[in-house]
């Protein structure tokens, strides 16, 4: 792990659930520039066990208590979805920094408000999309801007498996629970379809987005067999880019993820691993002028580590927005709601006209 800097910023995380298990805690404590300082949760419980665990300087049971912190400076969001938007409007307006899991929101109406905090605010929002730290997606991110030349299509597919808790079980801490821990109205597994849309398909559409660019429409199908529930959906990306996205949940084969795109000057396949191997994608560049293909090693594969060291490169030193921001949120969330919408009405359907739920 890189050595920690003289400066670094100051994190509290919000919520002590699998999410900040798996992944936050320990990109703080490991993050060069920047260190767990504290951690909140209203189920003493978990919230003791945790600060036992990754010991931060300080650990909250109220979360008005932690933003009034001077000290702190900026919050992981690690709650369920529909706490997202509230948790980061009042983070804002305590005058932190926000980095909040993904999806951002869970409507367009939802999202357009934390939109507009954002803006009033000053401060830096970045959204949980970790994927734009895999290297190997970093890598073909820099051959379409400075040697692919006009991009012609892209295809991306993301197809949860069946055999995916037996093997991440065996690699992610063991999860702690609690009874006393704050829940959603409602069971958020309910219905399958929203579920996986929110889980999975904000994934895939904030990579179409990473490569491709603004999606301005979508026309999608969805079948649902054998117990599987597969989306297909064809994309119009505002440049004229020809798109085609695969949701399928779940495939009964391995985990199968990645994309192919195809260019005036070369083309990038790209296959993605269960992210909690933490290993960088394989991405092979074909370079037409050299008639070869160049694979990265990605040796760093850390991505959620990756993602908070960006986030505060951002606000400690001035950095160029590596990640998401509350614009690129806003898109995911219109996008969900319009393949939903699509489906449902059997039409293509344009972002800038969707509203509601996804």
């Amino acid at each position: 792990m890189p050595k920690k800097l003289d400066r670094r910023l100051r994190v509290g995380v919000l919520g002590c659930g699998p999410i900040a298990q798996a992944a936050h805690f320990e990109s703080c404590t490991k993050a060069a520039n920047a260190d767990l300082y504290a951690i909140c949760d209203v189920a003493d419980d978990l919230r003791q066990r945790m600060a036992a665990t990754h010991a931060p300087e300080k650990s909250f049971a109220d979360y008005d208590a932690m933003l009034a912190d001077p000290d702190l400076e900026a919050v992981i969001i690690a709650t369920s979805d529909s706490f997202h938007v509230p948790a980061a409007i009042r983070t804002l307006g305590a005058g932190k920094h926000v980095l909040c899991e993904k999806p951002v929101a869970t409507s367009v109406e939802a999202v357009e408000e934390l939109r507009q905090a954002v803006m009033a605010s000053g401060k830096v929002l970045q959204v949980g999309h970790m994927k734009r730290f895999d290297p190997g997606l970093e890598a073909a991110a820099d051959f379409i801007r400075d040697g692919m030349g006009e991009m012609v299509a892209l295809k991306a597919w993301y197809c949860d498996s069946t055999h995916r808790y037996p093997m991440t079980d065996a690699v992610q801490p063991l999860m702690v629970s609690s009874a006393n821990a704050r829940k959603p109205a409602g069971n958020p597994k309910a219905d399958l379809d929203r579920y996986y849309m929110l889980a999975h398909g904000s994934h895939l559409v904030d990579t179409a987005r990473f490569f491709g660019g603004e999606i301005v429409a979508v026309d999608a199908r969805q079948s649902q067999r054998g117990g599987m529930r597969c989306w297909f959906v064809d994309v119009e990306f505002a440049n004229g880019v020809l798109g085609h996205l695969d949701l399928t949940v779940a495939v009964r084969m391995d985990w199968h993820e990645g994309f192919q795109i195809y260019g005036e000057n070369g083309s990038v396949i790209g296959k993605t691993f269960n992210p909690w191997y933490f290993k960088s994608s394989e991405v092979d560049i074909f370079h037409e002028t050299e008639g070869a293909s160049r694979r990265v090693l990605g040796a760093d594969g850390h991505f959620y580590r990756r993602q908070l060291e960006g986030f505060a490169d951002v606000i400690l030193n001035g950095a160029p927005m590596k990640g998401a921001d509350i614009d690129d949120g806003v898109a995911s969330v219109r996008a969900m709601v319009a393949i939903a919408q699509s489906v449902r009405d059997g039409r293509p359907v344009r972002l800038d006209q969707v509203s509601g739920e996804v």
